[in-house]
């Protein structure tokens, strides 16, 4: 029926596609022949053909078109019966799950069907533009193949277009049926979780479980009764055979596992300080030899039970949780032991002391055996279909029985820290251990179990241990898996290790970005496990992983805020494009740097502006191919740099003058890189010209930043624009007395010897002032390279004050010692006899 259902949607989309169109194809000679005007017009009967070629070309681009809508229109009746069953009766949380995981493939498949066509519809758009507008109603018509042509592109636009939007109103009706699913759910859970009975005091309930006794144990004695029968119609020998085989193997798990992981998995005492890596592997042995036999021997028993039917269904839910039971109480021993490590202090992933281990060692398997003994009491009420009272009463008793227990593990380890407190002796820095905030929060938990199971939110108060204990399990996985994942990702990649040095060996990464790798990888994994463990936190509470997953894939593939659609992955590869266009630009410039610009004969400064100009470029691009992925077309970004324009103009007006000015100093080159230049009281040479600014080396070797607007709009001096010909000037104070033509000949024949001067223009002696006692001659002369005029004059001094002190001039004679003044004897002398009087005097007085 469905398949015939199906189909027959299908005819119904295409006859009606085809009725349709066949009267768009029939609608002008039909309204000719309505006109009270002559009926058959003689230019009317060759207008009858076109009509005819003109289905083909509609009906080939159609063909995929209409497939995808009967595809929808397939989906829209499935969901239009999916709303009417929410509409009607209440269903049960197992019902909606099941609606729920029904509507989620739709989902995918509409998504699927609209991105199929919007390329499709786009391409037909842009089909239909190439004719261009119209011809309005004075201007000449066009031909009947240009309107021909227009009309199919128009139905065929019309026709994908109708299809988009059918699409996107049933993919908004699936996901809104999808969200009341999920709010019923919730809804549901909330009014469960707190209904309201009699509490565990009320005379009431224990009056009514008194009266439910006897109706409870005739249901009891029906139950085993046919049970029994079940047993004694299957129990043949081979059955009981193989239920002992699998009962034995059981059991020979579950006691050989005690002594399995201990011989496989040794942790030696005497290793006082092992290494993390050797903890963790310890570890991740002791759970797996200890947990695993045990629950591959309920599974055993199980598939034996299943398979041999030796019980009625309805306590077949007894046996697997009985099963079930015994392999997580299993579990939780092995979780522990691999974690804390009671009895092996120094392989103890948790800095915990002895007795706190061992404490929450022994109560952590009296939580777990008292939880799977109520849960299967649970599962025999149940399956004998008990009443609501003796629910109520076995519920209410072992959430009270774990409250106490979870508040005596409270009670010793607040007695256990305060006995350490009050001892005496030197400080010891404390251990990891449960501090106030966990404590607090342990005795918060117990407070609401026993006030619901007293104030009859029984359902409550189950739920709350149940949370309790997953939840306690999960982060103690967590915290594992996270510390493996830290170890055996980052670790491996960190340090001299095997796979580092191979990976560096093969590749050729250095060791620090294996280092960076490693350390994103493991907090990729750490994410990951902390959704995982949120996802199952979050399950009991009504909040599945389709939620979280449609939520992640809207904001993968985008969610619209307003008439703004955001895509995450639209980003991110907007993102990689313009990286890799920044990875090739970069190729580019480093190609141009060190192959093809020092093959040419280009100078330094146009070879930095090649290179720079061919980064500009390449960023440019990389930039539009980017903003062009995201849907930022030319025109929008007119629109956003008009806006930025009032911005620019207030704020970003000195950084804009510049960039501009930047480019124009590429361009004109007015200042080149390895130019010598004067900028106000700084000199060097330039030795990048950046977006922003400009470096200049001075001769002390620091860097001068000068903005690149100072250069355009400021004086600057280049000593080599146009050449690099420098000029040297060597000044030569000598006596007055000295013969002027011969330190002229001095001079000019220093500058001639020398190879680095230029003969061209000469070198030249001028005669610059004359003072009262000495005489300046300068010297003017021309090197190749101003480079070299610095050590050219230190040349020229050293030559010129050799030759004058070979000839004499302004050699200083023999200084002679100045003798002493005679005032400033006789004044020493009479200090001293002044002196030698005052001592008498002193003495005197002293006899005296």
């Amino acid at each position: 029926m469905k398949r015939l259902f199906s189909a027959a949607i299908v005819a119904c989309g295409l006859a009606s596609a085809g009725v349709a169109f066949a009267q768009q194809a029939q609608t002008p000679p039909l309204a000719q022949s309505q006109a009270p005007a002559p009926q058959a017009p003689a230019p009317a009967a060759p207008a009858q053909p076109p009509t005819q070629p003109s289905d083909a070309p509609a009906a080939s681009v159609s063909a995929e078109t209409k497939a995808a809508r009967a595809k929808l229109d397939g989906f829209e009746a499935d969901l239009d019966q999916k709303e009417l069953a929410l509409q009607g009766r209440t269903l049960s949380d197992a019902e909606l799950q099941n609606l729920r995981q029904q509507i989620e493939p739709i989902i995918a498949e509409i998504r699927t069907v609209i991105q199929e066509q919007a390329p499709r519809l786009e391409a037909s758009r842009q089909r239909l533009s190439q004719l261009g507008p119209k011809p309005a109603s004075g201007q000449p018509e066009e031909s009947a193949d240009v309107a021909r042509d227009r009309a199919d592109r128009e139905a065929a636009v019309a026709e994908l277009d109708e299809t988009q939007r059918l699409g996107r109103a049933l993919l908004v009706q699936a996901e809104q049926l999808s969200a009341e699913i999920g709010d019923l759910r919730r809804a549901g859970f909330a009014r469960a979780l707190f209904e309201q009975s009699d509490g565990l005091l009320s005379p009431n309930l224990w009056m009514s479980v008194i009266q439910a006794i006897p109706q409870e144990l005739r249901a009891q004695r029906v139950v085993l009764s046919d049970t029994l029968e079940q047993v004694q119609r299957n129990a043949t020998l081979g059955v009981l055979l193989l239920l002992g085989v699998a009962v034995g193997v059981a059991v020979a798990l579950y006691v050989g596992r005690r002594s399995l992981a201990p011989r496989l998995i040794r942790r030696d005492p005497a290793i006082t300080d092992p290494s993390r890596r050797s903890r963790l592997m310890a570890a991740i042995g002791v759970l797996v030899f200890s947990a695993g036999p045990a629950i591959a021997g309920s599974w055993i028993v199980w598939v034996a039970f299943d398979s041999i039917d030796m019980v009625t269904p309805r306590l077949e839910e007894v046996v697997r949780s009985l099963l079930g039971g015994l392999a997580f109480v299993a579990f939780v021993r092995a979780l522990i032991d691999a974690i804390l490590a009671p009895d092996h202090t120094s392989w103890r992933l948790i800095p915990v002391r002895d007795e706190s281990a061992a404490r929450i060692m022994g109560f952590s398997i009296i939580l777990a055996t008292v939880l799977i003994v109520g849960k299967v009491i649970e599962a025999f009420n149940k399956a004998v279909a008990a009443v609501l009272p003796i629910t109520v009463m076995t519920r209410a008793v072992f959430a009270l029985a774990m409250a106490l227990i979870f508040a005596e593990l409270l009670r010793r380890f607040a007695a256990g820290e305060s006995q350490d407190e009050s001892s005496l002796g030197p400080y010891v820095t404390r251990e990891v251990d449960i501090g106030g905030p966990l404590r607090s929060l342990g005795w918060f938990i117990v407070a609401i179990v026993i006030g619901g199971v007293l104030g009859g939110y029984t359902a409550l108060a189950s739920f709350v241990v149940d949370q309790a204990i997953s939840i306690s399990l999960i982060i103690a996985m967590l915290v594992l898996g996270i510390t493996l994942a830290d170890e055996f990702i980052a670790g491996s990649l960190r340090g001299p290790s095997r796979l580092a040095t191979t990976l560096q060996a093969n590749t050729g990464i250095r060791r620090r970005s294996l280092e960076q790798i490693g350390v994103l990888a493991s907090g990729v994994a750490r994410l990951a496990l902390i959704i995982l463990a949120l996802l199952l936190i979050l399950l009991p509470w009504g909040i599945e992983s389709a939620d979280v997953t449609s939520s992640l894939r809207a904001l993968f593939f985008g969610f619209s805020v307003g008439d703004v659609t955001i895509s995450l992955s639209s980003i991110l590869i907007a993102a990689l494009l313009f990286a890799a266009g920044f990875t090739v630009t970069r190729i580019i410039q480093r190609w141009l740097d060190n192959t093809f610009l020092p093959a040419t004969d280009l100078d330094a400064g146009l070879r930095n502006s090649i290179r720079t100009a061919a980064g500009y470029v390449g960023i440019i691009t990389a930039g539009v191919v980017a903003f062009t992925y995201l849907g930022l077309s030319l025109e929008r970004l007119t629109i956003v740099a008009g806006a930025l324009s009032v911005g620019i103009g207030f704020g970003l007006q000195s950084i804009v003058n510049n960039f501009i000015s930047g480019l124009i100093l590429l361009w004109e080159r007015p200042i080149r890189v390895g130019d010598l230049v004067v900028v106000g009281d700084g000199e060097g040479y330039v030795r990048r010209i950046n977006v922003r600014s400009t470096e200049i080396q001075t001769f002390d070797r620091s860097t001068l930043i000068v903005p690149n607007s100072n250069l355009i709009s400021g004086i600057v001096r280049n000593r080599v624009r146009n050449d690099r010909v420098g000029r040297v000037i060597v000044t030569i104070p000598v006596p007055r007395s000295s013969d002027p033509d011969l330190m002229a000949g001095i001079m000019r024949s220093a500058a001639l010897a020398h190879r680095e001067v230029m003969s061209e223009p000469s070198p030249r002696v001028i005669f610059k002032k004359a003072t009262e006692n000495t005489i300046e001659f300068d010297l003017v002369c021309f090197v190749d390279d101003i480079d070299a005029a610095g050590s050219v004059s230190s040349d020229l001094y050293f030559e010129i004050f050799r030759e004058l002190r070979k000839a004499g001039i302004g050699v200083p004679g023999p200084v002679a010692p100045a003798p002493e003044p005679k005032a400033e004897k006789a004044d020493a002398s009479r200090k001293e006899g002044a002196e030698d009087e005052t001592l008498t005097l002193l003495k005197d007085k002293s006899s005296a």
